[in-house]
């Protein structure tokens, strides 16, 4: 029988990739490490913006009534689901990224940009003619990992990893409870996500491109017949 695929992403991701693993004939166990609420906010003046720099659906899932202000603003978002969230909410799609969101700043025109983000982001890099202003839109609350996502961890499950904060918090939380990690695998989205993971898991992989669908797929092969 396959191995059990642990997904930790918080919801709606969490039930969108579990339906999709089913469709591959996985069998997730769904355990969120988080829970997204909004954070309180005010809007800025979008006139002096030349757009805004987008890395994650839930900003538009939990920005709430502002957003409508900044709506004549494009977005420039880190992948394919992020703009898609946004244009179904009438935002104009600027740029569309495959390798994260740094690879998005730096190919920025000149001007100056709004980042909606998240309390836990990554700082970017970016060229000398654009500046990017960081406004905070919701948070990532912690939850204890479950007993179901121990039971799996030490069944042997492949373990999938989004970001970084959820591979440093499941390294945290697997010390703290004392679970033993050497039968369990790590699927992760990037290297990065990878080496937060931390050191003794049975096997590492990270998906050939830093899409949900290639961590899937990378999943799905690590899942295959114990």
């Amino acid at each position: 029988m396959p191995r059990p695929l642990l997904v930790l992403r918080p919801e709606p991701g969490a039930t969108s990739t579990a339906t999709a693993a089913r469709a591959l004939g996985l069998e997730p166990v769904v355990a969120p490490l988080f829970r997204i609420a909004p954070r309180r906010w005010a809007c800025p003046d979008p006139a002096v913006y030349a757009g805004l720099l987008v890395g994650s659906a839930n900003v538009v899932r939990h920005g709430g009534d502002r957003l409508a202000a900044l709506r004549g603003l494009p977005v420039h978002a880190v992948g394919e689901t992020t703009a898609a969230a946004a244009q179904a909410t009438g935002f104009a799609i600027g740029s569309v990224g495959s390798g994260g969101l740094q690879a998005v700043a730096a190919d920025l025109a000149a001007g100056r940009y709004l980042r909606l983000a998240g309390e836990a982001h990554v700082p970017l890099a970016t060229p000398a003619n654009v500046t990017v202003d960081t406004l905070v839109i919701y948070a990532a609350q912690p939850l204890p990992l479950s007993p179901i996502a121990v039971e799996a961890v030490r069944a042997g499950a492949v373990i999938l990893l989004h970001s970084g904060e959820a591979a440093r918090y499941l390294d945290a939380e697997m010390h703290r409870l004392g679970v033993a990690r050497e039968s369990a695998r790590i699927a992760a989205l990037a290297p990065r996500i990878a080496a937060l993971a931390g050191t003794g898991w049975h096997d590492v992989g990270i998906a050939s491109q830093r899409s949900d669908h290639a961590v899937l797929a990378l999943a799905a092969e690590m899942c295959q017949t114990v």
